[in-house]
């Protein structure tokens, strides 16, 4: 027996057993928790000088918590890679089942929160809705770059309490401010602001490409009742719900035969193939 080796191993699982300390997240993003009105300014991203949105991919529907996609990473993503097998069916249900297994968009802006400068560059999160009013603030001349550090513009964010996918939950609105105004008025603090952001993939977990494809095999074929997170607003944050309140899972994959495979090895082939399909628009 090689004892370095046995008591290396030893050493890792007496440290993946200790008790690991929890990650404050406040300290890195931002999101309302109260109703009330909330006075933010988007910074420039350090990520990006030109644009200061970060889109993410997301998957919901999985489990408790959301999964980011490898593509965030530039990797292939089997779940992707599988919605795309599906889109070359001439099966309406896996054209169905694909949209639903298409990961979600998030978006990510670095923001400073007024009365809350201490906390420095935090990310605000939110979906497409808000994303779109963003964008046309953005290219209406009229506002100019709200992102300028002399002469930019605060959000006012406005949140109240609605229903939610037959929940009670918070919705936010967003109004930019007529005026401009400077970032902040201290030259060393706006440099830190710049600087220091956090980035929201160096942050999240990276699911790796084998246990997705496990997750997506047990999504497929469902043992028993679980309770999922999943979207029913674009712009509120996922809620838990049991799995049958979730899209269905019980499809399968209907190709043609070419040949007569197990499932197993029809599910591994796709993932063996380098070649990635690129799909083509519904015909439903």
């Amino acid at each position: 027996m090689d004892i370095n080796a046995i008591k290396q191993r030893l050493s890792s699982l007496q440290s993946s057993g200790a008790k690991k300390e929890k990650v404050d997240y406040s300290k890195y993003y931002w999101k309302p928790k109260a109703e009330g009105k909330y006075q933010i300014r988007v910074v420039p991203s350090v990520l990006n000088k030109s644009n200061p949105f970060q889109e993410v991919f997301v998957h919901y529907g999985f489990s408790k918590f959301p999964i980011y996609a490898l593509t965030n990473w530039g990797e292939k993503d089997p779940i992707v890679e599988f919605a795309k097998s599906l889109r070359t069916t001439s099966e309406k249900e896996n054209w169905q089942l694909a949209k639903k297994l298409d990961p979600k968009m998030r978006v990510f802006a670095p923001v400073v929160v007024r009365g809350e400068e201490e906390k420095g560059v935090r990310l605000w999160e939110f979906g497409k809705e808000i994303y779109m009013q963003l964008l046309g603030i953005a290219e209406d001349e009229d506002y100019g770059d709200f992102t300028d550090i002399s002469e930019g513009r605060d959000f006012t964010v406005d949140v109240v309490t609605g229903d939610i996918g037959g929940r009670q939950g918070l919705k936010s609105s967003i109004r930019v401010k007529p005026k401009t105004s400077p970032l902040g008025s201290d030259k060393e603090t706006i440099k830190m602001w710049l600087t220091d952001q956090p980035n929201v993939l160096e942050l999240q977990r990276k699911t790796a490409f084998d246990d997705l494809k496990t997750i997506l095999a047990n999504f497929l074929n469902p043992e028993e009742e679980e309770t999922v997170a999943v979207v029913v607003d674009e712009d509120e944050d996922p809620i838990i719900a049991k799995a049958q309140e979730a899209p269905k899972t019980n499809y399968s994959l209907k190709a043609a035969p070419v040949a007569k495979v197990s499932k197993a090895d029809k599910f591994d082939a796709l993932f063996d193939d380098e070649e990635e399909s690129e799909g083509e628009g519904s015909p439903f």
